[in-house]
């Protein structure tokens, strides 16, 4: 008889797949190359790490190690980590090192690399906002580098007008492809929000070799404004609805 050896099985579900796109777009190699570092584990791959496990359910920091326990992570992360070194400290330090360098810059990066491997159509861009709620005090703790942003009431649209908030504003491209983000005050105005976006839109878009002529730019009535319509002109094409109080 043969000995019978004990197999440890671990599934992986849809991981490989997302490793798959992950390496499509080069989100590796893009964040290895933004964000230099002198940690034992890159950046890039600690990124992915973060990813695969948000994408899973997303357990905590502190217990992202569990989750690669018993997993192939060279199948998953493209190299033969042990899962002690997927730890919180590193996820930390490495979150510190995206906002040293500038997240938005990272994000702009990477969604050129999906944007010239994906035919993504770029003839709508579709711009609007939501409001997130927090809890607790919201105090900045180091002195040297002051949080600008205000964590504070606002109009709630998830009908939490007794919290806290931040509003987040998104321009998709091509139905669900975000191609601009930008946390915003919790007491922030649509209104103003279109406005500073009806003068970043055409540089953004001509910054991700989008033709700004050519693309229709749809937002809700909050667009529709004196100041707004006027900023608009002749030269940006919109999609929008009067607000119930237009005049």
């Amino acid at each position: 008889m043969f000995p019978v050896e004990e197999i440890d099985v671990s599934p992986v579900y849809h991981l490989p797949i997302v490793k798959a796109f992950a390496e499509r777009i080069d989100l590796v190699k893009t964040i290895n190359l933004l964000v230099p570092s002198n940690m034992k584990v890159d950046p890039g791959t600690i990124v992915l790490a973060m990813v695969l496990d948000t994408l899973s359910g997303r357990h905590p920091l502190y217990h992202i190690n569990h989750f690669y326990d018993g997993k192939d992570i060279e199948l998953l992360l493209g190299q033969p980590l042990d899962c002690g070194q997927l730890n919180d400290d590193n996820c930390g330090r490495v979150l510190e090192l995206l906002f040293g360098t500038g997240t938005m810059s990272i994000f702009s990066a990477i969604i050129m690399n999906v944007l010239r491997n994906f035919k993504v159509p770029a003839h709508h861009a579709h711009c609007d906002t939501t409001s997130l709620k927090v809890y607790g005090e919201y105090e900045p703790s180091d002195p040297d580098r002051p949080v600008n942003l205000k964590i504070v009431k606002g109009y709630s649209k998830d009908h939490r007008p007794d919290l806290n908030q931040i509003v987040l504003s998104l321009l998709c491209i091509g139905g669900n492809v975000p191609i601009l983000a930008k946390v915003e005050d919790g007491n922030a105005s649509d209104k103003k929000i279109n406005n500073a976006l009806l003068t970043d839109i055409s540089q953004h878009l001509a910054k991700m070799g989008i033709t700004p002529a050519a693309t229709i730019h749809i937002s809700d009535s909050a667009l529709v404004s004196e100041e707004n319509l006027r900023k608009a002109g002749n030269t940006t094409l919109f999609i929008s609805r009067f607000p119930a109080t237009y005049r």
